[in-house]
């Protein structure tokens, strides 16, 4: 089963937002650089992880946006669509962490679907057997 993993709040003035949300619940965030401007994380918080940051377009209202991780961003978003869903954001790559989508479900609600980056490696193929060294010639 698929469960919420991840929530963020698109905010059109983000320092004020984490202003009232450090207020009011004590969170402290962690801020780094994303795309031309930066994105803010709540330190420890654990399952869903909370993300504050600018919104992606002026015409969008402020907002919470909910994810769901998934095995693939691709597929789910593909299924979404085959369903009636309409795609808002199809399949964007965030380097070094995963990638994200978005929809709005037939009803008009918006939600995300989240796929991590792919950690686990692939075990390392043995060695070849190397022949044995002559042994030299008296």
């Amino acid at each position: 089963m698929q469960n919420f993993c991840f929530v963020e709040l698109n905010s059109s003035n983000p320092d004020a937002s984490k202003k009232f949300y450090k207020s009011l619940f004590g969170w402290a965030y962690d801020t780094f650089p994303m795309g031309p401007g930066t994105y803010s994380m709540v330190k420890e918080a654990e399952c869903p992880g909370i993300g504050v940051g600018p919104k992606p377009m002026a015409e969008v209202p402020d907002h919470w946006l909910g994810y769901v991780e998934v095995p693939s961003v691709k597929r789910a978003i593909a299924k979404a669509a085959k369903l009636g869903a309409n795609v808002v954001l199809p399949y964007q790559p965030l380097p070094d962490m995963g990638a994200i989508g978005v929809f709005i479900d037939p009803t008009g609600a918006a939600i995300g679907v989240w796929e991590p980056e792919k950690t686990a490696k692939k075990p390392a193929k043995k060695a070849a057997k190397k022949a044995p060294k002559k042994a030299a010639r008296k």
